[in-house]
């Protein structure tokens, strides 16, 4: 008893104890636009109690009423460490009075003599209901400033840009929107254009999990982000961007009138599929200014050039790093790999070119570096000059060229190496020095010429063995289009194959019949029966009654004996399956029976 208090204590104690170092917020829940006259909530949650809440003055509203409190608490302990979250909830019932947009300031929480605020609220109350329906759809700016087609729908979807006319390789960010006046139960599909003429790279977009309210021509939409790309144009002139397709799953109230005192509490609903299509977007796309640099890397934005090398001394032979990064924002992706002028006894490779990039909706930004490994093959001092790298400035509208310092190293030749001796894809100058010719490896000796023997066109041997292989050819593909005839028609395929897969569904009632598996034994004889006359008599298993299977025969001409023999057969297995009394010279008989059945049919058949 002792232990179990002992127990209900501590769990007391860990519940009421709380996080250690808990950061404490103000939260607020409201709807962004609301029409004048409704009735709305207002709720702000913080994650601390024990202190004083204070809510702001609802100026430009009427209060109903509130605040109502509410408290929740949970708390996990995972691994022995204890996580303990409360929150408390404060909720107001008001209304909006007149149209306009307002803020009301940030409400407090101050616990311990130090005071927690909430975010301003920023409402906007629209015209009645009424007042929506008279005024008639037109066309509002929504939050990124583009053009809202409504059109007095129940469910559309948007696509924006942010920008309608640019520079070559300017981003541009598209969004995809969906505005909602029914329930919305999933998202059952979205094509998205192929954005042809744009290099296209997605932005992280958080899930669609719920939709806020948003004025649409005097008309409170559900809205909601679908997706955002950022798009860089790659040709100059108008482009255009196809529509978006969306295909959702809408909760929709079945046919009946509502209750008159309950009203839609009692209705039922159905899920029915909906379609809606975003307008054409055109985007015209202006040439850059001016005169482009010779060493222009194809960037537009803002760049910054750094190299660096890793090693100041090396012996011959080995190799050194030379990197080259290039950071800020822009079309990162279409960087142009910068050219290295280098000495002709530095073999260089093709450079490794790797990103670290992030979209976002102001571009893309991050990094690119390009990796050259160089090896000298001759000892001593190199340099590597400056390297010249040419951008657009977006900010200022002008090309500017980005230099990096001089780097110099030095090879230093070992102890008994011979630079001879081995051959690293070229050849060194010393070598050329030493041997003091200007053309190296030309043989001088004219050598020995032969006279050759008749070619293979003049021999009789060829003309024989190309005759036989046209016909062979002909034979051949003969051969193959009359096995594809032949196997074109299934229905002979299975009358000719019909014999040998009986044969081998005999086989099976035999090892049963070895086994003592009598009850598997009559199934697989049955199988072998029923099998071999369809495919023989081309008739589906669906459709083979035992009546039909007798007409059939009788009409390809088999023999009553023949026909009777099979009856008992079928009416022997089918009265053992369920009532079995044979003995082993029973089943063997009946083995002996189906098997002369098969044959006997196959032979008059064929």
């Amino acid at each position: 008893m002792r232990m179990k208090k002992a127990i209900l204590y501590q769990l007391i104690f860990l519940i009421s104890y709380p996080v250690s170092g808990q950061d404490i917020y103000v939260k607020a829940e409201y709807p962004s636009v609301v029409n004048a006259g409704d009735q709305f909530t207002i709720i702000w949650t913080v994650n601390s109690g024990g202190g004083e809440f204070t809510a702001p003055s609802f100026s430009g509203f009427y209060k109903l009423m509130g605040p109502q409190t509410s408290y929740s608490s949970s708390t996990q302990i995972i691994n022995g460490k204890v996580s303990n979250e409360t929150s408390y909830s404060y909720v107001y019932y008001i209304q909006g009075v007149k149209e306009g947009k307002f803020v009301i300031a940030p409400a407090t929480f101050i616990l311990k003599n130090k005071t927690y605020s909430s975010d301003s609220l920023r409402i906007e109350v629209i015209g009645s209901t009424s007042q929506k329906q008279s005024s008639g759809p037109g066309n509002t700016n929504s939050d990124n400033n583009q053009e809202v087609e409504s059109s007095g729908k129940d469910l559309f979807i948007n696509l924006t840009v942010n920008r309608r006319e640019i520079l070559m390789g300017e981003p541009v960010v598209a969004t995809v929107k969906i505005y909602s006046h029914v329930n919305i139960a999933g998202i059952n599909e979205i094509k998205y254009p192929s954005f042809n003429s744009f290099l296209r790279s997605d932005i992280a977009t958080p899930p669609l999990t719920s939709l806020r309210q948003e004025n649409v021509n005097g008309t409170i939409y559900g809205s909601g982000v679908i997706q955002q790309f950022l798009l860089y144009p790659q040709v100059t002139g108008e482009i255009k961007i196809d529509p978006v397709e969306i295909s959702v799953l809408v909760q929709q109230k079945t046919k009946g009138e509502s209750d008159p005192f309950f009203g839609d509490f009692f209705s039922s609903y159905q899920t029915v599929p909906k379609v809606a299509a975003s307008q054409t977007v055109r985007i015209k796309v202006k040439p850059l200014p001016g005169i482009k640099p010779a060493d222009f890397s194809g960037v537009v934005g803002k760049l910054d050039l750094k190299a660096t090398l890793n090693k100041q001394s090396v012996n011959v032979n080995d190799a050194v790093t030379f990197k080259v990064v290039l950071s800020g924002t822009g079309n990162l992706k279409i960087a142009s790999v910068p050219v290295l002028k280098l000495s002709p006894d530095i073999e260089v490779y093709d450079p490794k070119v790797s990103d670290d990039i992030k979209n976002g909706i102001n571009g893309t930004t991050g990094q690119k570096s390009f990796e050259y490994l160089m090896i000298p093959r001759h000892n001593g001092d190199y340099t590597i000059p400056p390297i010249s790298y040419s951008y657009f400035n977006i900010a200022n509208g002008r090309y500017e060229k980005l230099t990096t310092e001089e780097f110099h190293f030095s090879a230093r030749k070992v102890s008994g190496q011979n630079s001879g001796a081995t051959v690293y894809g070229g050849v060194g100058k010393e070598d050329v020095k030493y041997l003091g010719k200007d053309i190296r490896f030309i043989k001088s000796d004219p050598g020995t010429l032969k006279k050759t023997g008749d070619i293979l066109f003049s021999k009789q041997s060829f003309y024989s063995v190309y005759a036989f292989s046209l016909f062979a050819f002909l034979l051949i593909l003969f051969l193959r289009r009359e096995h594809i005839r032949r196997n074109s028609d299934l229905s002979l395929v299975r009358n000719r194959k019909a014999g040998k897969i009986a044969i081998k569904r005999l086989h099976l009632a035999s090892v049963c019949l070895k086994n003592d598996e009598t009850d598997q034994f009559y199934d697989e004889i049955l199988k072998a029966i029923w099998g071999y006359l369809s495919d023989k008599l081309s008739i589906p298993v669906s459709d083979l009654t035992r009546n039909n299977a007798i007409t059939s025969l009788q009409e390809q001409g088999i023999d009553d004996e023949i026909i009777n023999s099979l009856s008992k057969i079928l009416d022997a297995c089918e009265f053992e399956r369920f009532a079995p009394s044979s003995s082993g010279a029973e089943v063997a008989s009946i083995y002996e029976g189906a098997s002369n059945f098969i044959k006997s049919v196959e032979n008059i058949i064929g």
